[in-house]
């Protein structure tokens, strides 16, 4: 894989109040450039949900009220967040619920495409019993040493995310199979199927 041939993009991970529709708690968008992770402009990001942390989800990120009772309001960061990721493709595991929660959080936000690296590794690694983020870390064994924080806060889980779609990637010899495989449906940057030609 040709890394200088991808577009700009954001590895990201959300966390969320534990509502439905969730508030966001946390936010982390991590940069692929030339095929390493610049850690140096990425964005991560704690807010105060409006609406209280439920205790199923403060237990699973530990972001609890208390952690979270002084940070900002959504609204206070939206615009960095936005002006961070622009127009760029983003990637996530399980993209379809980052993508809807943070279209939902910034309406006028579009990313160039959506790249789901759960769908991306049942491409990759197909037949393996589970792909969740835990289970793929498991399989592939990417280096995490670098790693911030713990796991199912966003900013570990984005690296996380990150390591694994380079790992993946290096099946693939060019971006346009990459999305292909990776692209869900009816997201941004899917591939458009081609025109039945006619007979005439």
């Amino acid at each position: 894989m040709n890394f200088s041939s991808w577009p700009a993009l954001f590895v990201v991970d959300v966390e969320g109040n534990g509502t439905n529709p969730p508030d966001l708690v946390e936010v982390a968008a991590l940069p692929v450039r030339d095929g390493q992770l610049d850690k140096s402009t990425a964005g991560a990001w704690l807010t105060k949900p409006k609406r209280p942390v439920t205790p199923f989800a403060a237990r699973v990120h530990g972001l609890t009220n208390q952690v979270l009772e002084d940070k900002p309001g959504w609204e206070e960061i939206q615009g960095a967040v936005h002006g961070l990721l622009g127009t760029a493709w983003i990637a996530a595991h399980h993209a379809h619920v980052d993508y809807r929660v943070l279209s939902a959080h910034m309406p006028q936000w579009q990313p160039a495409g959506v790249i789901d690296t759960l769908r991306l590794a049942k491409a990759t690694y197909p037949g393996l019993p589970k792909y969740s983020l835990d289970a793929l870390i498991e399989h592939a064994a990417p280096d995490l040493s670098q790693a911030p924080g713990q796991r199912h806060r966003a900013t570990f889980d984005a690296y996380a995310t990150a390591r694994l779609l380079i790992a993946m990637s290096a099946q693939y010899d060019t971006w346009d199979q990459l999305v292909a495989a990776a692209v869900p449906p009816n997201m941004p940057g899917a591939p458009q199927p081609e025109e039945d030609p006619t007979l005439w």
